[in-house]
């Protein structure tokens, strides 16, 4: 079963394109007073499909960073940041698509249940991330995890598409942010998911945006109240 990087489908290219979409799409709701909605450690009922889908896209690395998107409908996706070699070797940035939906409820004569299908093909972009980069993004993401979801706020299970965040082992779940320092952290997601299938010059550029995002980041921190 190979999950090796490859030639993107059709398919794969508007998953990706439906990916970036949903991450930037910012929904109707006012800064004043923005509630991450979200909270520490996996939502009821998800960790079962969550740490599926995870470990398929991981395929035995060992991510430093991830995001995973767990919609209601429609084939599952995440981003990874895996460490390189060691020193100032670039990371490798992947974001991967299984070719199916990995959990779906399988019919049968006595009635039905909940199937993870784990045993397919991943379609993976993949693409070198300076190390520097990389290690400044988890260290901003995990800090305004910290500061945006209180330690002592549970994750709720909602019906509608779920978040996963892993950063340096902490674990954040829930709906996807739509305002505050999680929007940022989302708007960062769709330049890391561009990055990953850019050309050099253009992943370049989207470098260059994150860097200057993370400095947007790092002023709202800085200016946020506590939760």
């Amino acid at each position: 079963m190979s999950r090796h990087p490859r030639n993107v489908s059709a398919s794969r290219r508007l998953a990706r394109l439906a990916l970036a979409l949903a991450l930037a799409a910012p929904l109707a709701q006012a800064a004043d007073g923005c509630t991450a909605p979200l909270g520490r450690g996996w939502p009821p009922a998800t960790e079962n499909h969550g740490s599926a889908v995870e470990q398929l896209l991981a395929a035995k690395a060992e991510p430093r960073l991830s995001l995973t998107l767990l919609p209601t409908r429609g084939t599952e996706s995440g981003l990874l940041l895996i460490p390189g070699a060691g020193g100032d070797a670039d990371w490798t940035l992947r974001h991967g698509v299984p070719n199916e939906r990995v959990q779906v409820w399988s019919r049968s004569r006595g009635g039905g249940a909940l199937e993870l299908r784990v045993d397919q093909e991943v379609e993976s972009e993949e693409a070198p991330i300076p190390a520097a980069l990389a290690q400044r993004l988890i260290a901003a993401w995990k800090r305004a995890l910290e500061q945006a979801v209180p330690s002592d706020k549970p994750a709720e299970y909602r019906d509608a598409e779920q978040v996963l965040f892993v950063v340096d082992g902490l674990r954040v779940s829930g709906a996807r942010p739509d305002c505050g320092v999680g929007e940022t952290l989302m708007e960062q997601a769709t330049l890391l998911t561009e990055a990953a299938s850019a050309s050099a010059n253009k992943r370049e550029r989207r470098w260059r945006a994150l860097g200057e995002s993370l400095d947007e980041l790092e002023q709202q921190l800085q200016a946020a109240p506590a939760p």
